[in-house]
């Protein structure tokens, strides 16, 4: 003999997986499949609404309701969280990572999809790829063509748990290929490519390099990293020594290392706010009929690649020290 307690439990707990699953409650359907009226459906899901509302604060403060779909004829879950990524953002991330050309075509695939499936709700997620399928289907990958998500994450666990790496590394220069012990510092993203900035850990490999005496380090490409292995090796960061990657993205020009210095140029150009998005330590010290005097502290010899592509615009450069 049935247990009408346990019949409400079970069918109350059928109809809330079948919510979670974002599938759509027919109070019709749902009452015909157990035996009940429909005024019996309506109870249940008052009851759920209830749970959720008392359930927000064990649920990190997300609150979800159940509300009437008019144009399906059914009640579905929603989910209200303003840290949850809207259509347009979702849109825009997508465009951004695409432009980005940081992945090959099947990487790049692969995210793509997975952003819109866990981002996206359910009936938006074909409106989005629609929207990037062109620019999905034609899409180019860099000529590396190599994978290397794995090693990004491998390099991160490194940096956080202060352990050292021997990476063998192919250099384009002379396309040789050469071992490095390192002190992972931080990775960024710059011009297509993924970057590794870490500190050389032998002397005498350093005393090739400009920053045998600075606190500044050098800077691999992780995609020409040949082989990777971190050690059991650790290495000791003071807090007042710790490297911020912030700090030196905004100082340093087509990932090209080296020295501090701080630089002093005329520019004639016609968009001053574009130069000062393109570096972000640069400052205005004077301005008269168009022309604007700007200085700027940058890291290494980057700065000159750029300062040759604006041509005539950029004038009157001085290196300060």
């Amino acid at each position: 003999m049935s247990n009408p307690k346990n019949d409400k439990i079970e069918r109350v707990l059928a109809i809330y997986a079948k919510l979670l699953k974002k599938e759509l409650i027919n109070k019709s359907e749902e009452a015909k499949k157990y035996g009940v009226n429909e005024r019996t459906i309506l109870r249940d899901i008052d009851d759920i609404r209830n749970f959720l509302v008392l359930d927000a604060d064990n649920n990190g403060g997300v609150r979800r309701s159940i509300k009437y779909n008019r144009a399906k004829g059914g009640y579905q879950l929603e989910q209200e969280n303003d840290e949850q990524l809207t259509n347009s953002e979702l849109l825009a991330l997508c465009k951004i990572l695409l432009d980005s050309r940081a992945f090959t075509k099947e990487e790049m695939s692969n995210l793509l999809n997975k952003l819109i499936v866990c981002c996206a709700p359910r009936e938006n997620q074909k409106l989005v790829d629609e929207l990037i399928r062109n620019e999905k289907f034609h899409y180019v990958e860099p000529r590396h063509k190599t994978q290397f998500i794995n090693t990004i994450w491998d390099i991160g666990q490194a940096i956080h748990s202060h352990n050292l790496i021997e990476i063998d590394y192919l250099r384009t220069c002379d396309h040789m290929i050469k071992t490095r012990r390192l002190q992972p510092a931080s990775i960024l993203f710059s011009e297509y490519y993924f970057y590794l900035t870490a500190f050389i850990d032998d002397e005498k490999i350093r005393e090739n390099f400009d920053v045998i005496n600075d606190s500044y380090p050098t800077i691999y490409r992780i995609d020409r990293i040949q082989k990777l292995k971190i050690l059991d090796e650790k290495f000791h960061v003071f807090y007042r020594d710790r490297f911020e990657e912030g700090e030196f993205r905004k100082r340093v020009q087509f990932m090209y290392g080296g020295k501090l210095r701080k630089v002093r140029f005329k520019y004639t150009g016609s968009d001053i706010n574009a130069i000062l998005d393109r570096l972000p330590t640069a400052q205005v010290v004077n301005e008269k009929d168009g022309a604007y005097v700007v200085e700027a502290e940058v890291f290494g010899n980057g700065i000159e690649m750029w300062i040759r592509s604006q041509g005539d615009a950029v004038s009157e450069v001085e290196y300060l020290k």
